[in-house]
């Protein structure tokens, strides 16, 4: 308790926090990104557990690699070489989860392309409940490794991790519903969310082959895109008549 209140009294601490939480809430915009689309393709009456528990599952794993911080460093040891080419656990991890998430966003972007017949869609939902929270769990140790390794970088002190972690947890949790909800309700910003996993998966491709990706030039890029989709939105709701708009007859002359 003693140690706490001494962290607690140092500025530089409070400093480090602040950053380490708006890097955990950034960071965290990747994961809630796939678990809305994901629990989006469940029946209504399960979308919402689903995302409490895919969140729950990512605090959870965070919480835990915290407690082995030593161990998480190691990751980051060669492991093996291929052509000159060093490999560590944290890269092959990285590699296999952007493998996965370039397979899943291309798979998801060939169903809203070509969707199933309408008799198919009308049983509600095309993933079962299983294996949506097996593709979070798994997308969750991928986005939590790095993240805390990212974390260990940037302060020594386990317990400002652990408050930024559940803070950052907290805000993914309020922000899950009324951003599932927004994707849902826009089958535009589908394919853009979609298209922004097909990027955070070659990102970890790359990082898992070496080549450093800057994460600002990637949220950068998302933040951009997420402008232009919002323009257009408005453009559309703007061309949109009005719901008590009568339209005239077309046989009707229009006077001057």
């Amino acid at each position: 308790m003693t140690d706490l209140i001494q962290l607690a009294s140092q500025p530089a601490v409070w400093a480090a926090l602040a950053t380490l939480v708006v890097m955990e809430v950034v960071l965290g915009i990747d994961n809630l990104i796939f678990i809305s689309i994901l629990t989006n393709k469940l029946p209504a009456d399960q979308q919402t557990r689903a995302r409490r528990i895919g969140i729950g599952l990512a605090l959870i794993l965070r919480l835990g690699l915290l407690g082995t911080v030593a161990f998480i460093v190691h990751l980051t040891e060669p492991v093996f070489s291929v052509l000159g080419q060093a490999f560590s656990w944290r890269d092959l991890i990285l590699i296999g989860g952007g493998l996965f998430l370039l397979w899943k966003a291309t798979k998801e972007i060939h169903h809203t392309v070509d969707p199933e017949p309408e008799a198919e869609r009308s049983t509600g939902g095309t993933i079962g409940f299983g294996a949506a929270i097996g593709q979070i769990l798994l997308l969750d140790l991928v986005f939590s490794i790095d993240s805390i390794i990212t974390a260990v970088g940037m302060t020594e002190h386990v317990p400002v991790m652990m408050v930024a972690v559940v803070v950052a947890v907290v805000v993914m949790l309020v922000a899950a519903e009324p951003l599932s909800a927004f994707i849902a309700r826009n089958p535009t910003v589908v394919m853009l969310a979609l298209g922004f996993l097909i990027m955070i998966g070659m990102t970890l491709i790359a990082e898992g082959f070496g080549a450093h990706v800057p994460k600002g030039y990637i949220y950068t890029a998302m933040a951009f895109s997420a402008g232009v989709e919002g323009l257009n939105m408005l453009a559309r709701r703007r061309r949109r008549p009005a719901p008590g708009a009568a339209r005239a007859p077309a046989g009707q002359a229009r006077r001057v």
